[in-house]
C-alpha cells in the first residue's frame, strides 16, 4: 500500500512514518528532506507521480497564541489554503481510497468540560481553532464529493519523546525550576501518546468518521508534573494556593500579554478539560496506553 504523509518531518508525522513504514510504501511531503519538497500553503500546482491508497494529512501550523495579524493570517494560509491545495493536487493522477486528517480538540472552542463527545458543537473562535474547523469541512466535503473514505482524528495534548508546545514548555519549566502547580494541580487534561496514534492510524483509516483520541485516563497537572520531575531527577514542583494565584492573575491583567499568568490563563489552568474516546474504541479497537505509564522524556 502506498501512503503519503504530509508534514512527514513534523513531530507526529515523523512518528507515524517510522511506525507504518514496515507495512507500507511511505512517501512524505514537506518543505524539505521529503519525497515531495513543497510548501502546501504557497503551491497550488503540485504534481504527484504515484497513486496513493492512503493520505495522512499532518502538515499544518501548530497551536500558539497569535501575536500579530500576520500570525493570524498564517493559520488560514497554512491550515486552510494548504489543505485546499493538497486536495486539488490529489485529484490527479487518481484519487486515494482513504484520507486521514489529524485535527484537534481545539475545534470545540472549550476551556473546560468533562468527557466531551464528537457531536458537541465545534465553536472555536480563535484563529487556530477556526482554521482547523475550516480545514475539517474542506476535507469532509471533498471526500464526500469524490467517494473517498474520510477519517478525522481530533487530538488533545500529544505526549512523547521531546514533545513540542505546552508539554515541551512544562518540561523546560520543571527542568529549570520555575514551574509550579496551581491549586494542587488537580485539574485534569486529556492527553495521548504519539506512538499510540501512529500504531492505530491504519485501522482508523479503514472506518471513516470523526473521532476523539485520548489515553482514557486524563491525568491531572500534579500527576504529570511529578512524573516529569522524577524522570529529570528534580524535586516535585511547588504548589501555589488558588487565592495567591488569583492575586497574581489580577496583577497580570494589569501588566498585559507579557504576564506569565492572568485571569484568563488561570481559568484554563484550574478547570478540567477532557474528551470522550469511546466512539474510537468501538469503531476500530482504540486501546491506548495511559500517558503516565508510556511517557518517557528520554529515549
Amino acid at each position: 500500500m502506498k501512503v503519503l504523509i504530509t508534514g512527514g518531518n513534523g513531530y507526529l508525522g515523523r512518528i507515524i512514518k517510522q511506525t507504518i513504514m514496515s507495512n507500507c510504501e511511505v512517501f512524505t511531503l514537506g518543505r524539505n528532506n521529503s519525497h515531495y519538497c513543497v510548501d502546501l500553503s504557497l503551491n497550488d500546482r503540485i504534481e504527484f507521480n504515484e497513486k496513493f491508497n492512503l493520505v495522512i494529512h499532518c502538515a499544518g501550523k501548530a497551536h500558539q497564541v497569535s501575536k500579530s495579524n500576520g500570525e493570524v493570517d498564517d493559520f488560514y494560509r497554512v491550515n486552510v489554503q494548504g489543505t485546499a491545495n493538497l486536495l486539488k493536487a490529489l485529484e490527479k493522477p487518481s484519487l486515494p481510497k482513504t484520507f486521514i486528517f489529524t485535527s484537534t480538540v481545539a475545534v470545540y472552542g472549550l476551556n473546560q468540560g468533562n468527557l466531551i463527545i464528537e457531536d458537541y458543537p465545534i465553536l472555536a473562535k480563535d484563529p487556530y481553532g477556526l482554521s482547523k474547523i475550516q480545514a475539517e469541512q474542506l476535507v469532509q466535503n471533498w471526500c464526500k464529493k469524490n467517494g473517498v473514505t474520510c477519517t478525522i482524528l481530533r487530538l488533545p495534548l500529544i505526549a512523547g519523546f521531546n514533545p513540542p508546545g505546552n508539554l515541551g514548555a512544562m518540561i523546560k519549566g520543571i527542568k529549570k525550576g520555575y514551574y509550579f502547580n496551581i491549586n494542587g494541580g488537580k485539574a485534569k487534561r486529556s492527553m495521548v501518546l504519539a506512538e499510540d496514534v501512529a500504531k492505530f492510524i491504519l485501522k482508523a483509516s479503514e472506518v471513516g468518521g470523526v473521532f476523539n483520541l485520548t489515553d482514557g485516563y486524563h491525568p491531572n497537572f500534579n500527576e504529570l508534573s511529578n512524573l516529569i520531575a522524577a524522570q529529570l531527577g528534580q524535586k516535585e514542583p511547588l504548589n501555589l494556593p488558588f487565592f495567591l494565584a488569583r492575586l497574581a492573575a489580577k496583577f497580570g491583567d494589569l501588566i498585559g500579554s507579557k504576564a506569565p499568568i492572568n485571569s484568563d490563563k488561570l481559568r484554563k489552568i484550574a478547570a478540567n478539560l477532557t474528551f470522550d474516546d469511546s466512539k474510537a474504541r468501538a469503531a476500530f479497537g482504540w486501546n491506548p496506553s495511559p500517558v503516565l505509564k508510556g511517557f518517557k522524556i528520554n529515549q
